[in-house]
Formats: structure tokens, C-alpha cells, sequence
């Protein structure tokens, strides 16, 4: 973008917008090639005082930097969403300088990656978009977030949980299949026993367990919630047979830790065998809340647990149990005959 002249009597003027501050002035010039020679100089020297000094990056830049400013502090799987934003699916809107950016362009680049992807996923590219331009608001790059652009409806689905009747043959399954690797098998126990998130199992310590309370107190976990977690005695057992002093609680049999998707592999060959649909270590998770829900557990004793900073959240976790519905039915039925 650059600067728009008019004419206005024998004078050309001019205007354009730069991080949401609209200049109008007259170039005081009846020349239209001197006055559009100092329209594009007062633009030039608008944007750099606009981002405090420094030209306004394009997308791609600005995708780049932030990249490289959270890569120590964000998680893998947040790092590899910008880094494949960045390298696939800018389209057009890399090369623009960021207050640039208009909804259209925004929502005609969204129509481009539409065209090989789900809405869902359409939402989750969004996201990444909004989360780079208010990065920029936030150091100053921008005013203000210059366009507009909603989410799509989507479809929800039912989302699978583990059944516990099939828990422990799910398990054997999965131990089977990683015995170069034990510390797989214990990864999805905890992931399952105590509601534990991917990274969250990848850095699991020994030192964080208190046999004495029967609680696990994860040590690195992404709101940085300090939270005990009681243990059942199932896994207490699974972990009491592989107990170390010190150290990482799932590692390779070298001892180093995990990379993220360790353990899909493993997961997806169990479902496979017993015919269980989408199961991922997340949903363990959530097969987690829901069990701790359906026995009478506080949303907000969940809540705690789970370690989220609002029960809403946590309420998005909890899926509805079939077999329990068709239990509750049978009993309903029951009464219903005396």
C-alpha cells in the first residue's frame, strides 16, 4: 500500500492509513509527479514512526521473529503450528507488510486453504493469523488488529474415550507392541491414570511422586499450576515395579527423553486391535475427566486436577458415556415394572 493522491482545485493532496492513524494533507504542488513523488516520501516516513523507528514487517517476517522469540518458551507442538503456517500456508498475506493485511485478504486467503482442508482446521490457521497481528500489537508493530474475520461453524462430533472395561487388555496391546521401548507403555497409564497432557508425561519425575500421600505433583506443566494429583492404586503398583531414585519417569532405553508423538504409533495400533476409534493421548486425557465426572467428582475438584484456569474448559473434556446412559436406563426400567 502507498499513498492515494487527489486533486483538490489546482493543488494535489493526499491520504493513507498506516497501523490505523489516517493521514490527509495537501502536497501544496500542481505538479502531479512532484506531488506524488512527496506523498510516497510522507508514507515512507509514516511507517517506520508507526512500528517506533523500525520498518512494519510482512507476515512472513513477523511469523519468523516470533518464532524464534518463543522457541525457548512455547511448546513443540505450538512451535511446529507456526512453523508449518510459515512455510505452507501464508499464500498471499506473506509478503504483505502486516498493517496491510485487510479482512478481505484475510478471508480470500482462508477460501485458498479451505480448498485442501477441513473447517475445523480452517479455524485452527486462523487462530495462528490472530495470535502473529496481536504479537505485533503487542510490541507496538501495529495500533490495533486492522481486520475482522470470524470463525467458521463446525460440525461437532462425539469424541472417543476409553472404555475402562477395556482398559487393561487396551494396555496389554499397546506393551506388546512397544517392548523396545517399555517406557511407552507407561507414558499412556499416566496420560489415562492421572490425566497428564503429552509434554507433560515427556518430562514426568520420579522426584515428583509422594508414595507416602499416594500423589503425583506434575513439576513443569503449561499454566504452571502446582496441582498433587491423587494416584490410584493400579498405577501406584506399575510404577512401584519400575521405580527409579531419581530421573525421568517415561524415557528411552537410553535415557533421554521422548520427542512430542512418541507414543500415536503404539495408541493407534491398540485401537486398531480392539477396534476403538480415535483415541490419542489427548483424549486419554479427556477419558480421564470424564471417568473422575461420572463417579461424582466436583467440575471444580476436576477442574483442579485437570489444571485448568476455568471449569468451562474442563467442561469441554467431558464426553458423555454411553454405557453409563444404558445402565441408568436399565435401572429406570426396573422401577418403572415394580
Amino acid at each position: 500500500m502507498s499513498a492515494n493522491i487527489f486533486k483538490r482545485g489546482d493543488v494535489w493532496r493526499y491520504r493513507f492509513q498506516v497501523a490505523g492513524v489516517r493521514y490527509r494533507r495537501s502536497t501544496g504542488l500542481a505538479s502531479r509527479r512532484s506531488g506524488e513523488n512527496l506523498a510516497q516520501h510522507a508514507y515512507d516516513a509514516a511507517v517506520p514512526r508507526a512500528n517506533g523507528g523500525e520498518p512494519v514487517p510482512t507476515l512472513a517476517e513477523l511469523a519468523h521473529a516470533w518464532i524464534e522469540v518463543h522457541r525457548p518458551v512455547s511448546t513443540a507442538a505450538h512451535i511446529r503450528s507456526a512453523q508449518l503456517f510459515q512455510r505452507l500456508h501464508m499464500f498471499d498475506l506473506g509478503a504483505k507488510p502486516i498493517n496491510e493485511i485487510t479482512t478481505l485478504d484475510v478471508e480470500l486467503a482462508r477460501n485458498l486453504y479451505l480448498l485442501t482442508h477441513k473447517s475445523a482446521s480452517a479455524n485452527h490457521w486462523l487462530r495462528i493469523v490472530k495470535l502473529l497481528t496481536m504479537w505485533a500489537v503487542k510490541r507496538g508493530m501495529l495500533a490495533a488488529m486492522l481486520w475482522h474475520v470470524s470463525m467458521l461453524k463446525v460440525q461437532k462430533r462425539l469424541r472417543s474415550i476409553l472404555p475402562l472395561a477395556a482398559a487393561r487388555a487396551w494396555f496389554a496391546a499397546v506393551d506388546e507392541t512397544t517392548a523396545h521401548a517399555p517406557g511407552i507403555g507407561t507414558a499412556v497409564r499416566l496420560m489415562f491414570g492421572l490425566g497428564l497432557r503429552e509434554g507433560e508425561v515427556i518430562s514426568a519425575r520420579w522426584e515428583w511422586i509422594n508414595w507416602g500421600r499416594k500423589t503425583y505433583t506434575p513439576g513443569i506443566t503449561k499454566g504452571r499450576e502446582v496441582e498433587p494429583v491423587p494416584m490410584a492404586n493400579w498405577l501406584r503398583e506399575h510404577l512401584k515395579a519400575r521405580c527409579q531414585p531419581a530421573g525421568l519417569i517415561v524415557a528411552k532405553p537410553d535415557g533421554k527423553a521422548f520427542a512430542s508423538g512418541f507414543a500415536r504409533k503404539a495408541i493407534r495400533r491398540a485401537n486398531n486391535t480392539f477396534a476403538i476409534k480415535r483415541i490419542t493421548p489427548h483424549r486419554l486425557r479427556g477419558t480421564f475427566a470424564t471417568l473422575m465426572s461420572e463417579v461424582g467428582v466436583p467440575i471444580q475438584t476436576v477442574q483442579r486436577v485437570m489444571r485448568h484456569k476455568s471449569f468451562t474448559t474442563t467442561m469441554g473434556y467431558l464426553e458423555k458415556n454411553l454405557d453409563v446412559a444404558v445402565q441408568a436406563q436399565e435401572r429406570i426400567s426396573q422401577i418403572g415394572r415394580l
